[in-house]
């Protein structure tokens, strides 16, 4: 697959930038890579990602990785600078992007909006990945005026990452985004905020349920002000109606005697929004087995747990790990397919492992 794609340009040396970068270099692609800042090439070549783009460079694709304000701007300088080249961006928001391009006047038929569902709360080229993009979505946003080659490119490197293409609309894709990334984004961060002021026997208390619902709260805010301002329009009715849950699970809460129904009533339905969850390969969370194992809290053991795993023979399709500061084990939650749930279990206790439950 990755000698269909030829040679990339990547603009932008960040963390989905490096992370292609990281990925397409170790399939033998040659990989150049384009920054403002020098430093952040310098750091993603180290690392493996590429090399610094020259002048005479002549990409098959080039791939937009910057601020969604700058992505419309940096799209166009390729498409100018590389008339032969499909250019494609992984903005987390397409409808501005596209209507900034459209504006412009220049021709875009060489333009594939794209994006990745894939990332980390922590950003730059020092937080990339090669196996950032295996099994997750990566959207691609044709348009009617789209060269129906220069799709099928990006569909290609899609795939050679590792990614799955799904086809959207801007609108679609849009839509989407603000309610499975943007609102929790926002949501996540306005739990974390009521931790400034909490007292610190409180806080040390906390367990994983905290850490879960909090963990994409540390993401880049100069980053995230970018992605809200140009979907606020999608944003806004999902937070609307997660108000409106709000107030109605308070009005709860001031009479719980009396409205204890109503309560469960929000955590059900919150089961049910978690099992239709897409889980790895696309299969829904719930239908997977999960066995729970404890592993001691020393150097060495997850690490000797997960070999242990693929010595048996046996692919996870999950994995979660829940600590407390204060606890002396770790619990980790594997995840694996129902047929496969005996085997994994008998063959870890035979090897010394402690099942929980």
């Amino acid at each position: 697959m990755s000698s269909e794609i030829g040679s990339v340009r990547i603009v932008g040396a960040g963390l989905l930038g490096t992370s292609i970068g990281l990925a397409l270099s170790k399939l033998g692609v040659d990989v150049s890579i384009d920054s403002k800042s020098r430093k952040s090439v310098e750091l993603a070549c180290e690392y493996g990602a590429g090399r610094p783009a020259v002048a005479t460079d002549k990409p098959q694709i080039v791939v937009v990785c910057v601020p969604p304000q700058l992505t419309a701007a940096k799209v166009l300088e390729a498409l100018e600078a590389f008339p032969d080249a499909v250019v494609t961006d992984v903005a987390s928001v397409k409808g501005s992007v596209l209507k900034e391009l459209t504006d412009s006047g220049q021709a875009i038929s060489r333009y594939v909006g794209s994006h990745p569902m894939a990332g980390r709360e922590r950003g730059g080229a020092i937080a990339g990945r090669a196996d950032l993009f295996v099994g997750r979505p990566w959207v691609i946003t044709s348009t009617p005026n789209t060269n129906s080659e220069a799709a099928e490119s990006i569909r290609a490197l899609a795939l050679t990452l590792g990614a799955a293409p799904v086809d959207a609309t801007t609108e679609q894709h849009d839509r989407a985004v603000a309610l499975v990334s943007h609102a929790p984004q926002l949501i996540s961060s306005l739990l974390a905020s009521r931790l400034v002021d909490a007292e610190d026997a409180d806080l040390a208390l906390a367990g994983q349920g905290l850490r879960d619902t909090t963990r994409i709260a540390a993401s880049d805010g100069q980053l995230w002000k970018q992605i809200i301002a140009a979907n606020a329009e999608q944003i806004l009715p999902v937070l609307e109606n997660f108000a409106e849950d709000l107030v109605s699970l308070l009005n709860a809460l001031a009479n719980a005697d009396e409205q204890i129904d109503e309560i469960l009533e929000v955590i059900t339905e919150g089961n049910l929004g978690v099992s239709r969850i897409p889980g790895k390969h696309g299969g829904k969370h719930a239908d997977y087995a999960q066995v729970v194992v404890m592993v001691d809290d020393k150097p060495g053991e997850l690490a000797r747990l997960l070999t242990e795993v693929g010595q048996i023979g046996i692919n996870l399709e999950e994995l979660k790990l829940e600590h407390s500061p204060s606890a002396q084990i770790g619990l980790v939650e594997l995840y694996v397919l129902p047929s496969a749930e005996s085997k994994l279990i008998d063959d870890l206790v035979l090897r010394g492992w402690r099942i929980a439950g």
